[in-house]
């Protein structure tokens, strides 16, 4: 079961939260179990968290937020879409949940949001996971290579079927076809009058992007005080050298990753990815 709750973030912005799990008969019975707030990366959704979040709930109580401009939140047309408000988002979710001390699970952008958040709220963050996303800076040649790329997107797509093959198969990014790429992607369309089209805006992607792509973000990293784990794909974004220097820097750092994965690790292989996090998750302080 899943339902929606909605979180006010910075500025009034309204976000749709998304609890997992058998409805609680009263409060207590929720806030008995650890806190964990999952967010996605760029362009996602909560729902990609799904097939984790469910085994979450065996011990935890899981909750996944579709940050700004994404899935079923506010999308402001002219944002603000900063590093910052990012954070001030989580920061309400978790506060306004009652999910501390929480547990933040981050894929990609997501990822650097969990840490950012850990770094200057270490009173509400237990423990931390990292999946596959960089310290380092990336600078302007990957801005202007996403350039390029959203506008290679074949929009508006036929049918659900065409996005997959796509995003699966035929998109130049893709090295190999990836029939969990293809999925992904196809949880955030949406069918409009001429077919099927993102649920957010390209532009504001490009923007949410921008604030953070050029900058390096080992200072943050290094003040993040809880446990935290670190994991790549193999074939994933976050190379394994970066990765390790990540776990370096961290002052509880842990290393992680996943044979067969790209960077879409949770949705290539969640068998595998459960079995290198849930240890981590068991070792986890308790409130």
């Amino acid at each position: 079961m899943v339902w929606r709750i909605d979180v006010t973030g910075a500025g009034g912005v309204r976000l749709a939260a998304w609890e997992f799990g058998d409805r609680p008969k009263a409060r207590a019975e929720t806030e008995s179990a650890p806190g964990v707030l999952l967010l996605h990366g760029l362009m996602g959704r909560a729902s990609h968290w799904a097939s984790t979040a469910r085994w979450l709930t065996e011990k935890h109580r899981a909750v996944a937020l579709d940050q700004r401009g994404h899935g079923r939140s506010d999308k402001p047309a002219e944002g603000p879409f900063t590093r910052e408000v990012y954070v001030a988002d989580a920061e309400a979710a978790v506060e306004q949940l009652g999910l501390a001390p929480v547990t933040l699970i981050g894929h990609s952008m997501g990822a650097l949001t969990a840490w950012q958040l850990a770094a200057k709220r270490p009173d509400l963050v237990r423990a931390l996971v990292i999946c596959d996303m960089r310290a380092s800076a990336l600078g302007a040649a990957s801005q202007r290579e996403w350039e390029d790329w959203f506008t290679s997107w074949p929009l508006p797509f036929a049918t659900l079927a065409d996005v997959r093959k796509w995003f699966g198969e035929d998109d130049p990014w893709v090295e190999r076809p990836s029939p969990a790429r293809g999925e992904f992607f196809a949880e955030v369309m949406a069918e409009r009058a001429d077919g099927w089209r993102p649920v957010f805006s390209r532009r504001q992607m490009l923007r949410s992007r921008e604030t953070w792509v050029y900058d390096a973000h080992w200072e943050e990293l290094a003040q993040v005080t809880c446990p935290a784990l670190v994991v790549r794909g193999l074939d994933g974004e976050l190379g394994r050298a970066e990765a390790q220097e990540m776990v370096r820097v961290l002052p509880r750092g842990r290393y992680g990753e996943v044979a067969d994965a790209g960077h879409l690790v949770h949705y290539d292989q969640p068998e595998a990815w459960r079995a290198t996090i849930e240890p981590f998750l068991n070792l986890a302080p308790t409130p």
